[in-house]
């Protein structure tokens, strides 16, 4: 049966007839909302999800997310599968300030002046937004690459150092799209899975990334090797001022 909204789904869809306007009125606590498939067209109410942590709202009918604004404690979001053609303002992102993944892929966005306005979340490292019409336009992924300063991975990709760095030509290993940088996170929903099974792989997923960049930037293995020559040395001068300090005591217990 189609319900439009989430109040209706929760009180008349036969699947969650277990819950009652109690549950309802306990909005403000959920951590964790999973709405998949359900046909929906509405986020009506969510304005009192003010807890929630993650949300996956994916294949549904939904245009407008602008009721996720109260929502400032998400650190994913799973919209794929809609029909949103326009994100919300720059103000709505910048209040996101935990949010780490976002996966909006198989939507209608067809503008990047639009999709632009990611670059106001401050922590998002992770993005999908192939399957939408902007991802076939020139120059999708070096505008949002170059855009949003914190991202990581794009679609199915790690981002390299010479998509950051401009004329920087690097060997095969290195280049965007390699092999290595391929990293397929956005896996198939898990039926039953709860807010430990979330957040568990929400970690996974960020170290992952933090993974293959270590082993794939050049930025990163050049700054890796230069902290270790540093503590190196530090730590050879500390010993070496320990050794002096020990000389010295010695030579001053012979003289007394």
């Amino acid at each position: 049966m189609f319900h439009g909204t989430i109040t209706e789904e929760l009180t008349s869809h036969k699947e969650w007839s277990h819950y009652n306007e109690n549950i309802i009125e306990d909005q403000k606590d959920f951590v964790l909302v999973k709405f998949n498939g359900l046909h929906l067209k509405s986020m009506e109410g969510f304005q009192s999800y003010i807890s929630l942590r993650v949300c996956i709202f994916s294949n549904n009918f939904i245009t407008d997310i602008h009721p996720l604004q109260s929502c400032i404690k998400l650190v994913k979001l799973d919209l794929h599968g809609n029909q949103i053609k326009s994100l919300p303002e720059s103000k709505f992102w910048s209040g996101l300030k935990n949010l780490k993944l976002l996966y909006l892929h198989d939507n209608g966005f067809a503008k990047l002046r639009n999709v632009c306005v990611l670059s106001a979340c401050p922590s998002l490292i992770a993005l999908t937004m192939f399957d939408c019409p902007v991802s076939l336009k020139k120059g999708y992924r070096h505008v949002l690459v170059n855009g949003i300063w914190p991202l990581k991975a794009l679609d199915h990709h790690v981002i390299s150092d010479e998509e950051i760095i401009q004329n920087w030509h690097l060997p095969e290993r290195f280049k965007a799209y390699n092999h290595r940088l391929f990293f397929n996170f956005c896996p198939s929903l898990k039926k039953g899975s709860t807010y430990e099974d979330e957040i568990g792989n929400i970690k996974y997923i960020t170290s992952k990334i933090n993974e293959i960049l270590s082993h794939n930037s050049p930025v990163l293995i050049v700054q890796r090797w230069i902290r270790g020559f540093l503590v190196r040395k530090k730590m050879r001068c500390d010993w070496i001022v320990r050794l002096s300090w020990s000389l010295v005591g010695l030579t001053l217990e012979k003289w007394v």
